[in-house]
């Protein structure tokens, strides 16, 4: 875990950390509890003879869309935003047409600039976009949900969803700057903040075994929405994300083992029609995970309900209800991850310590999730 005097800053300095790409500095995550140093970070990106275009959705528009296009157009020379309906049955390429038509009847050229206002739904979209409009023009996320502020926003995975399936059409393609603003936070209800947390607790166990003790230690503060606590978090978890991604940026190896609980997760995001968070439908997955890590002979028991009982402690669902195994199994051969036809399963060997195993079966999987499966009780059957 990063210590804590790399995490605070003081005064006019900025909270930041730099994101390399090819071994060169890329860009900046920038961390704060309020939209007031965003202007002076705009500067150098010379925008007063540029066009801005701020992509939100129906959600976030009413709370941070005006604040944040005033920031922009004391800085830009033309300021126009596009939002669309909130929700990821919205994120499709029919959305993205929407978004290429205004940008088109509005003139944007490749020196201009789209911007990410909203959740993973809107960041992943957006850089879609940017990097598909005019085979490519400049952008920037302001994540503002717990969600995209530690994992989508980073990292330069762009997509939208085809038929169910998530993130099956995308590009990579790296942000100019991310701007974290934790008092986004405070709008958030509570499931919603919470979901956030199934991809931070899964920094923790692939990456960090300490911080996963530290997330443990400080649950009431985190749930509590602690502003000085929530960067801490915030910022711990971009680190580990940053270095996975400046090893790995487009996923040839090790930032494989981010995906750690999204094979099962995003099966069961799909079989329960988006009425789960993806936060909750990983950390459903992350159980399963764990189930299949312990009856490979790599973790304990012990350890694998110490990961179930984490995703308890922040009210995530640890169990799997209404699903059959083998439905979640055969939408696990439509994930985008599959490799020769085998699935690039992650399991962990340790707290911690996480690795790829393309050598997981269908039968692993179908123990593994029939042990995280809530049965109903059928009463009055015979003794």
């Amino acid at each position: 875990m990063l210590d804590i005097k790399e995490l605070n800053t003081t005064g006019d300095e900025l909270n930041v950390l730099t994101v390399n790409y090819e071994g060169k500095p890329c860009y900046d995550i920038v961390f704060s509890d309020s939209f007031d140093q965003l202007n002076r970070l705009l500067s150098k990106f010379l925008l007063r003879e540029k066009k801005v275009c701020i992509i939100t959705d129906d959600t976030i528009a009413p709370l941070y869309l005006d604040e944040v296009k005033k920031v922009f157009a004391e800085v830009a020379g033309f300021v126009t935003e596009y939002v669309i309906n909130a929700g990821e049955e919205y994120k499709t390429l029919r959305t993205v047409e929407g978004i290429y038509k205004h940008l088109i009847e509005t003139k944007f050229d490749r020196n201009d600039y789209v911007i990410a206002l909203g959740g993973g739904v809107v960041g992943d979209m957006t850089g879609y976009v940017a990097a598909t409009y005019l085979r490519g023009i400049s952008f920037i996320q302001i994540p503002t949900t717990l969600l995209s502020q530690v994992d989508s926003s980073i990292g330069g995975k762009t997509g939208v969803d085809l038929d169910g399936y998530k993130n099956m059409i995308g590009a990579f393609y790296q942000p100019k700057l991310v701007y974290i603003n934790v008092s986004t936070l405070k709008s958030l209800n509570r499931r919603i903040f919470l979901s956030g947390m199934g991809e931070i607790i899964k920094h923790g166990i692939i990456k960090d075994k300490d911080y996963l003790n530290w997330l443990r230690s400080n649950n009431e503060k985190i749930i509590d929405r602690d502003p000085e606590i929530l960067i801490q978090m915030i910022k711990n978890s971009c680190y580990i994300k940053k270095c996975v991604v400046e090893n790995d940026p487009k996923e040839k190896g090790e930032r494989a083992l981010l995906n750690f609980g999204h094979t099962i997760g995003h099966s069961v995001e799909k079989l329960y029609n988006f009425e789960k968070y993806h936060g909750e439908c990983v950390a459903i997955g992350m159980v399963v995970a764990a189930y299949i890590s312990k009856n490979k002979g790599f973790i304990s028991e012990s350890e694998a309900e110490s990961i179930k009982r984490i995703v308890s402690i922040f009210e995530l669902p640890n169990s799997i209800t209404g699903l059959k195994a083998d439905s979640i199994i055969e939408v696990s051969k439509n994930d985008k991850k599959m490799d020769s036809k085998k699935i690039k399963f992650i399991v962990i060997k340790d707290i911690g310590e996480a690795i790829i195993d393309s050598s997981i079966t269908d039968d692993d999987m179908r123990n593994a999730i029939l042990e995280a499966t809530e049965f109903e009780p059928i009463f009055g059957a015979a003794d």
